[in-house]
């Protein structure tokens, strides 16, 4: 591939909800204004806080490459992309979350992606911030989108690949068009279980509607993403490996087990077993947290399998389900 069109527009979009992550909040637009292929403009999309919006538009009130907008759906992640990606004006519109910080070049790498014109969506890397400091010794890196990051399993490189990870992802504008929004009802809310999969779901729909489009992730495209200390626990661990099991239920009922879990049929059936026995082997070789990291790869599975199986039932039953809307607007060019 060629090197980045310097002219290609990029929106980016970080959804926010708390004022207890505004020093984050700063340092992610920061991030975005120190960009080497400058940002079109930065959406702060504010889900339902009126008391934050207030505060961020007295922040950038005299920046104009910064827009805060409310959310102007139901309250969640997907609600609050679908307005930023509504409002945008870029040809492309790339998604940072709130407690995340992108490499100055990330915005470069993405552009780079879209010389292909078959490329419709490029991703990127996202290196976890651990809040002790240091990685917990029984936290396998096969496990790391437990706390959204890119885990162990992933191909390096620039590789094609079936869906882009949603905190460090981009889309051109036509990817919305042809395939509708990010579905309600399945990823996160604020509140509720931690939910994902709505970028999964997404990638997987737009395949359906654009069979030749290319999806990438470029690993050099890097984000540095903050570990709170309560998700360094194994009691978030196992929560967030269960909601993942739910979360897939619905994706797969939605698009079928085929294309909806392919991906994860080769993360169960190599990655894992391989994780498992590195650890046993670093346990016999007697160093740290060796055991505990095949542990938790075994109960992670477990666990997710758990909840694939309750959300399969309540999917079957009606009880599970979710929406994909047309993204309106777009004052792009």
């Amino acid at each position: 591939m060629s090197g980045p069109d310097a002219s290609l527009t990029v929106s980016v979009v970080i959804c926010v909800y708390t004022e207890d992550r505004w020093e984050d909040i700063l340092a992610a637009v920061a991030s975005v204004r120190a960009q080497s292929h400058p940002a079109r403009e930065t959406l702060l999309v504010v889900d339902h806080n009126a008391a934050l919006r207030e505060r961020l538009l007295k922040e950038y009130k005299e920046r104009e490459d910064v827009r805060v907008l409310a959310n102007a759906g139901p309250r969640g992640l997907s609600a609050g992309r679908n307005t930023g990606i509504a409002a945008s004006r870029g040809e492309v519109i790339a998604f940072l979350d709130d407690d995340a910080v992108a490499e100055r070049d990330w915005l470069r790498h993405f552009a780079e992606g879209y010389a292909d014109p078959a490329v419709i969506a490029v991703g990127g890397r996202t290196v976890p911030i651990w809040a002790s400091g240091r990685r917990p010794v029984w936290f396998p890196e096969e496990f790391d989108w437990v706390v959204g990051c890119t885990y162990r399993g992933l191909p390096p490189g620039r590789v094609r690949v079936r869906n882009v990870l949603g905190g460090n992802a981009s889309f051109r504008r036509e990817a919305f068009d042809a395939a509708g929004g990010f579905a309600t009802g399945i990823g996160r809310d604020g509140d509720k279980r931690p939910l994902g999969c709505e970028e999964t779901e997404l990638c997987i729909r737009l395949s359906r509607a654009r069979p030749d489009a290319v999806l990438l992730i470029d690993d050099r495209a890097v984000i540095h993403h903050r570990v709170p200390e309560v998700r360094e626990h194994f009691a978030y661990f196992r929560a967030r490996a269960y909601a993942e099991g739910l979360s897939k239920a619905l994706v797969a009922r939605s698009v079928g087990a085929d294309k909806g879990l392919e991906s994860e049929r080769r993360y169960a059936t190599r990655v894992l077993p391989a994780g498992v026995l590195r650890g046993l082997r670093d346990a016999v070789l007697a160093r740290p947290g060796g055991a505990g990291r095949a542990g938790a790869i075994v109960a992670g599975v477990l666990t997710a399998a758990g909840g694939y199986a309750v959300g399969s039932v309540r999917a079957r039953r009606g009880g599970a389900s979710f929406s994909v809307a047309p993204v309106e607007g777009g004052a792009h060019g």
